[in-house]
């Protein structure tokens, strides 16, 4: 099964038509000590928006546009730790229409240029709220003003699951043969893991479904989510899974940096995913892993950890 084939890259009319179809690397400098188990990681940095976030953000604003909520007069709003306001303000862009975000004042100088660089309005909220502060504030300005705005809502929106439910899970069945036998994603929104975990079981029901998210509420894992002390989004599925690992911030920036020195540049989360997928790895045999790797390390580059040794 090749990693990655190279091949005539295809022609498209807008931005739109470049998210999706990410490829899968094969990470073997971490299969070493692991019992005829193989390791692959959904490459969702190659989204032209930098992350996973571009599937559900498409979605959503098209959505949005067949059913008449969103028109040209409307802001979109939502809140967002980065990724999908990027994906966000990408489209929006793209599309010509204004974009007004509220994130965290926390966020990385280098996601904060991005959306002023695709030219977002930014709303900052309290950093010591972290993202359900963000959330808090959207749906006060929205309450406040609802015909001004388009609200899609990523975290309650169903067109977040289902963008996955329609392309990644189909795409890593598709790229590993139907030989995958782990699945494993971070819970932010819980878009990713609930829409590519459902389609996977449908396709097989034997394939094992992890879910990854920090071991405490106060952690350094940007975009991920401690389920038991956060808003819970709506389309969060607690029963999906079939194990649910939590993960420290340490191994996470570590595993991060031992990508890099692999020659993949990846962020926080893809370290954080990678983890949990280690923990299954080393306790199975005979199986084909695949897990997503969020978005690249670019967005990251502030951070001091990167610095820091092992």
């Amino acid at each position: 099964m090749p990693a990655v084939t190279p091949g005539i890259a295809r022609s498209s009319q807008s931005v739109l038509d470049l998210i999706g179809n990410t490829p899968l690397i094969r990470l073997s400098s971490f299969e070493r000590e692991l019992r005829n188990v193989e390791l692959w990681a959904k490459a969702e940095w190659r989204n032209p928006g930098g992350s996973v976030k571009d599937r559900p953000a498409a979605r959503m604003i098209l959505d949005g546009e067949r059913s008449g909520a969103l028109t040209s007069g409307k802001i979109i709003l939502d809140a967002t730790s980065g990724n999908t306001g990027i994906a966000y303000a990408m489209i929006g862009a793209a599309r010509g229409y204004r974009v007004r975000l509220c994130v965290p004042s926390n966020v990385t100088p280098e996601r904060k240029r991005i959306l002023r660089a695709f030219g977002a309005e930014i709303v900052f909220t309290d950093p010591m709220e972290g993202s359900d502060g963000a959330i808090l504030t959207a749906r006060a300005m929205y309450a406040a003003d609802p015909d001004l705005y388009f609200y899609p809502d990523q975290y309650n929106n169903p067109g977040n699951w289902l963008s996955h439910y329609d392309t990644t899970g189909p795409e890593i069945f598709e790229q590993t043969e139907g030989r995958i036998t782990h699945f494993v994603a971070g819970l932010g929104t819980s878009g990713t893991f609930i829409g590519t975990g459902r389609r996977l079981r449908e396709l097989n029901p034997a394939i094992r479904l992890i879910s990854v998210q920090p071991k405490s509420p106060l952690h350094g894992l940007e975009g991920l989510k401690h389920m038991a002390t956060a808003i819970v989004p709506g389309i969060y599925d607690p029963g999906l899974a079939d194990e649910d690992i939590g993960v420290s911030t340490e191994e996470a920036y570590e595993l991060t940096r031992q990508l890099a020195q692999s020659g993949l540049f990846v962020g926080i989360s893809s370290g954080a995913n990678l983890a949990g997928a280690l923990h299954v790895a080393r306790r199975v045999s005979d199986a084909v892993i695949v897990v997503v790797f969020c978005d690249g390390g670019e967005k990251y580059l502030s951070e001091r950890f990167w610095d820091e040794k092992g």
